[in-house]
């Protein structure tokens, strides 16, 4: 997982980093130090970066920790998830003028949809508890990969044809995935 954070330059003089109570990651740093050695010290500690974002958000959901889904919930997840998002793959590969293969609905820990290089697409079941904008930008996003295997700026620029407010859908992603794949 990249993680990502602001950095905050002063006359301090040691590194320090603070997960604010929003999950955002602060890094403080002395002047003199480069962003190449403020990266990998952030690399250096994303295992207790990530445990603690994660803490905070479930702690800011009100929740004492994230209750896992059963298997019985998860297969019900699942049927819900075909049903709403084959639709929007329907509509959207129409409308962009692309081919897909099969599409699969999967418990995924990591991603939240994916595309092969032979058109397969592969959509996490947890979408459906997302705005369906969301649903929408990363079924908008996987089949922008029909024209483009990258996140090339002409990705890009298709994906913003198709779902102008896309940055708000991956915002969203950032700020809540963590806490709904926990769920897992």
């Amino acid at each position: 997982m990249e993680i990502e954070y602001t950095i905050e330059k002063s006359r301090r003089r040691t590194l320090s980093m603070e997960v604010k109570p929003d999950g955002t990651v602060m890094i403080k740093a002395p002047k003199f130090v480069s962003d190449a050695e403020i990266g990998r010290f952030v690399r250096s500690r994303s295992g207790w970066i990530e445990k603690t974002v994660k803490k905070v958000l479930v702690k800011n959901a009100g929740l004492s920790e994230v209750e896992r889904m059963t298997d019985t919930e998860l297969k019900a997840l699942k049927k819900k998830a075909r049903t709403m998002i084959m639709p929007l793959v329907e509509e959207y590969a129409d409308l962009m003028g692309v081919t897909y293969g099969t599409v699969s609905i999967r418990a995924q820990k990591t991603r939240w949809g994916s595309c092969s290089s032979k058109g397969n697409l592969n959509f996490n079941c947890l979408l459906a508890l997302c705005p369906e904008g969301v649903m929408r930008y990363v079924v908008v996003h996987e089949l922008s990969h029909r024209r483009h295997m990258n996140h090339s700026k002409a990705f890009w620029s298709m994906v913003e044809e198709y779902m102008p407010d896309y940055k708000e859908q991956r915002l969203y992603l950032k700020r809540n995935g963590d806490l709904l794949m926990a769920r897992l």
